[in-house]
């Protein structure tokens, strides 16, 4: 079965404001990823700068069909 992790999110930016994501879901390889893979994860996928402080929060492994095709197959 393919892996996703469900988690919640929070950035602050270093010019002011944040945002926020809950039960958010991701596709992995593995059975596993640290937090600070899937923060920076998060930021260069959203295309985020000025980013100070990322929280990754809630964070748990789930069997599930991942969603997003891979980069080689379009």
């Amino acid at each position: 079965m393919e892996k996703r992790v469900l988690f919640d999110f929070e950035i602050e930016f270093t010019n002011g404001g944040g945002i926020q994501g809950q039960e958010f879901r991701l596709d992995i390889e593995g059975d596993d990823i640290t937090d600070e893979e899937l923060a920076r994860y998060i930021v260069e996928d959203m295309r985020l700068l000025m980013v100070g402080k990322v929280r990754i929060l809630n964070k748990k492994i789930i069997n599930e069909k991942h969603k997003r095709k891979p980069a080689d197959e379009k």
